[in-house]
């Protein structure tokens, strides 16, 4: 893994609606920018390529972009063709005014809800951290005697502090909205919303094993099932694995009465975990499955959970490491190209899978054979070589599935 840079967690932790953040929240963003910068245009196209296209009308691609290029006419063409790309999920705007062509953009939604504009002079977030390897930010921390947390407020000071706490408030928001809310999911496979009940059907003699998974899924069902009704909740590290994390640190938090400070602490340690994947390997489905996604996820909440129950840099790094190695070849083919069947019980799964990390860590670290960045190139590389047909393209797998 060759050490490049980071950028803040402030580009990896984002407040905005679901139900995708390659595919509602990237696409959002750059049409924001490319109307800011042709004010004068009376009329939009938009042309969407790869998984932006095959999977764009169950994730509202299209009806995000009329939202956000709006009042001015737009017209949205969904390109099929297996075609070269620098992106599965690549984007064509053209800006016009009385027929005359203002203006043309290449943007690509790398995951995230970050995006890329193909030889662009619009700004590019700065990296911010110097390290972008989990054993040059041990060995940094062990030199300097810092716990990770205190590693990345050292490095961005007290603004990401008050951004992470923000991001906290948003997502107990959302827990607290879906845990309340029921009803039909749109989209139209019928999916009930199912957070309310998990949170409130328990049983007179139910163990407290059995109470603690309960409650863990309810929670990630709750952001979930919030992120597939195009509720605002926090990409962690996206909008389809949003429920993992939160729904963690939530229950941590509701069972032994963790402040939000030491909360926040969790998060910045877990967001050093999915920046370090962002970098040296990828959150987008449509580029390496969902192990990109889910499987990121993971990891964040096991390290964000070691963190938080004061582990030792060793122990943190093999539970992040646990949670990537056992989604590694994950398919991403939600069916009808919906964040819903399997990604809302994917996170549940997910995050049940997280604190079983957790625990496995905490007795056999110092018998781990691989590192936590091995593990991230073989994500890396396991997502190249799955095929296109598992990548959010709906092709295969459960997405070919009729229900």
């Amino acid at each position: 893994m060759n050490d490049v840079a980071m950028k803040s967690l402030t580009e990896l932790y984002k407040i905005g609606r679901g139900p995708s953040s390659s595919h509602t929240m990237g696409p959002e963003k750059a049409c924001k920018l490319f109307r800011d910068k042709n004010p004068t245009a009376d009329r939009f196209e938009v042309i969407l390529y790869g998984s932006l296209a095959k999977t764009g009308v169950g994730h509202g691609t299209d009806r995000i972009i009329k939202e956000t290029l709006g009042p001015e006419p737009c017209e949205v063409t969904f390109n099929y063709e297996d075609i070269p790309l620098p992106h599965p999920n690549t984007m064509d705007l053209f800006a016009y005014c009385n027929d005359m062509l203002l203006d043309k953009q290449r943007v690509m939604s790398v995951g995230g809800g970050e995006i890329c504009f193909e030889g662009s002079p619009l700004a590019i977030p700065p990296d911010v951290y110097e390290h972008a390897s989990f054993s040059h930010i041990a060995s940094y921390c062990r030199e300097h005697n810092l716990r990770l947390w205190e590693y990345v407020r050292k490095v961005e000071g007290e603004a990401v502090w008050e951004h992470l706490h923000r991001i906290w408030e948003a997502m107990k928001d959302s827990i607290r909205l879906g845990l309340s809310t029921d009803g039909v999911l749109p989209g139209g496979l019928e999916v009930k919303r199912k957070a309310k009940q998990l949170f409130s059907r328990h049983h007179i003699d139910e163990s407290a094993e059995t109470r603690e998974n309960r409650m863990v899924c309810a929670y990630a069902f709750a952001v979930s099932e919030q992120n597939a009704a195009g509720e605002r909740i926090v990409t962690a590290p996206t909008c389809g694995s949003a429920g993992v994390v939160p729904s963690v640190l939530y229950y941590q938090q509701k069972k032994r009465g963790f402040s939000d400070e030491e909360i926040v602490r969790a998060l910045a340690a877990g967001g050093i975990v999915g920046n370090l994947i962002k970098t040296n390997a990828s959150i987008s489905g449509s580029e390496c499955g969902c192990q990109a996604e889910v499987g990121s996820a993971c990891a964040m909440a096991a390290a964000a959970l070691g963190e938080l129950f004061e582990l030792d840099l060793d122990m943190i790094e093999y539970a992040a490491e646990i949670a990537i190695e056992h989604h590694l070849g994950l398919t991403c083919d939600p069916i009808c190209g919906l964040v819903q069947i399997p990604c809302i019980e994917r996170n549940a799964v997910a995050a049940m899978r997280a604190i079983n990390a957790v625990s496995l860590a905490s007795f056999l670290s110092d018998s781990r054979k691989i590192s936590l960045d091995d593990c991230i190139d073989v994500m890396k590389q396991t997502g190249l070589d799955i095929s296109h047909r598992y990548k959010e393209t709906a092709e295969g797998g459960l997405a070919t599935l009729q229900v």
